[in-house]
């Protein structure tokens, strides 16, 4: 009713329309140049001798990570806070042979050592 009253309404409702808007264009503009920074840094990282293949979360901040070294390395590296540590090398025959994702999903009753016991049975010695 006050702002009735004092013959600012339409001025203040342009007020708020307009903050409206500056605020959708910002997060358009946001939006549409991280889209462009990650696509540019795609480019860049794919020139190189060294890419990332596949990441998979172990716990909060760490990581195992497969890296393609070269045109025929591949490098399994568990990457955490402070350290990066190389776990395993594979080939691109041996890569090919990993089993799918989520193949060693969890069975009933089965623990995670006899899941991690699995997984060591099926990559290579070193």
């Amino acid at each position: 009713m006050i702002l009735l009253a004092s013959g600012n309404y339409l001025s203040s409702m342009l007020e708020l329309i307009s903050v409206l808007l500056i605020f959708v264009f910002v997060l358009a503009l946001t939006y549409f140049v991280t889209r462009w920074i990650a696509g540019y840094q795609r480019t860049k990282t794919a020139q190189g001798n060294l890419s990332v293949i596949e990441v998979i979360r172990v716990a909060n901040n760490q990581y195992i990570q497969i890296l393609r070294a070269g045109t025929d390395r591949y490098l399994v590296v568990g990457v955490g806070r402070e350290r990066i540590t190389l776990l395993a090398t594979l080939s691109e025959e041996e890569l090919r042979e990993l089993p799918e994702a989520g193949s060693f999903a969890a069975k009933s009753g089965e623990s995670f050592s006899d899941l991690l016991e699995a997984v060591k049975k099926k990559l290579p010695k070193r």
